[in-house]
């Protein structure tokens, strides 16, 4: 690939950081994010009538909830959150997560699917947030048709999948297990809009465009940090302050890669804030998304 390919496509190593949510109950949120999903609060800051909280696995964040109970709750039919996924590295982990998620009587169960690039369970939290839960497949058995990653959506039997893999070591190490947003897949109004905003002018690759209504895109070929569908929201415009999604995170490794970044974004016009450390700007349906450097704190994540 040349150099000036490169730099219209975002970094290989480029990953998804903790996504920020406005909730209306933040207590009754937290705890849930904790009991359901074996995270703990990292920090806590409040600003103005604000409290800003993140929580996570380890030292890495994993969701950011902003207490904001004046907003109307979430609109299904609104641009916005489709649902946030937790990646965890093992069968096991990944087990021990979901059958925490099944016993709070607080979670939706949406139910499981074999995806051939992972396995994965859907769940909605009290404030009617999507949240998948998910391990990936071993990469080398991943299929590629062209540019295309072969996925498909397969039954997964979660009782078979829990009998095999739930282990009650794992289950009793919880929040002391990692776990990262492996990726975000979101709501949209018009598949081409999102594909110009989030493939062409952000930098990531589509890998996959056969699911009607949907696109799903990566950074260094993993099978998707962002997707985009709309199977709720088709011909949705700017979202309406409301609780639900507030920003997504990525994160790249380098200086010039906010660099290419601010240069295709100039050469859009799309307009955008940044300090050297962090790109701001926001997608066509008002979603900020912040990419940053790993070194961008929780703190600062917090101050923003």
């Amino acid at each position: 690939m040349s150099d000036t390919a490169r730099e219209q496509i975002l970094n290989a190593d480029t990953s998804m950081g903790a996504v920020t949510l406005r909730v209306g109950d933040l207590e009754t949120m937290s705890d849930y994010y904790s009991r359901a999903f074996a995270m703990e609060p990292l920090e806590e800051r409040s600003r103005n009538r604000e409290v800003h909280r993140v929580l996570g696995r380890g030292t890495t964040p994993l969701v950011r909830l902003i207490h904001t109970p004046d907003l109307p709750g979430v609109d299904p039919r609104q641009a916005g959150l489709f649902h946030t996924a937790f990646l965890f590295e093992t069968p096991g982990s990944l087990a021990a997560t979901v059958y925490r998620a099944a016993q709070d009587p607080r979670s939706i169960f949406i139910g499981s699917s074999d995806h051939l690039v992972s396995e994965a369970f859907y769940f909605t939290d009290p404030e009617g947030n999507g949240v998948e839960l998910y391990t990936d497949r071993d990469r080398s058995t991943w299929i590629h048709d062209g540019e295309q990653i072969r996925m498909a959506t397969e039954y997964l039997d979660p009782n078979a999948y829990l009998q095999g893999h739930l282990d009650q070591a794992i289950l009793d190490a919880g929040p002391a297990l990692p776990g990262a947003v492996g990726h975000v897949h979101l709501q949209v109004g018009d598949i081409q809009t999102a594909r110009a905003f989030y493939v062409d002018a952000l930098g990531f690759e589509a890998t996959q465009g056969s699911y009607p209504g949907a696109l799903f895109a990566s950074a260094g070929g993993y099978h998707h940090h962002i997707a985009m569908n709309t199977w709720n929201s088709r011909g949705s415009g700017p979202r309406a302050a409301s609780l639900g999604l507030g920003d997504v995170a990525v994160t790249v490794p380098t200086v010039a890669d906010l660099q290419s970044l601010t240069a295709r974004l100039t050469a859009r016009s799309i307009p955008f804030a940044g300090d050297g450390r962090s790109v701001t700007v926001a997608d066509p349906w008002g979603t900020q998304v912040t990419v940053a450097l790993p070194d961008f704190s929780t703190d600062e994540l917090i101050a923003r």
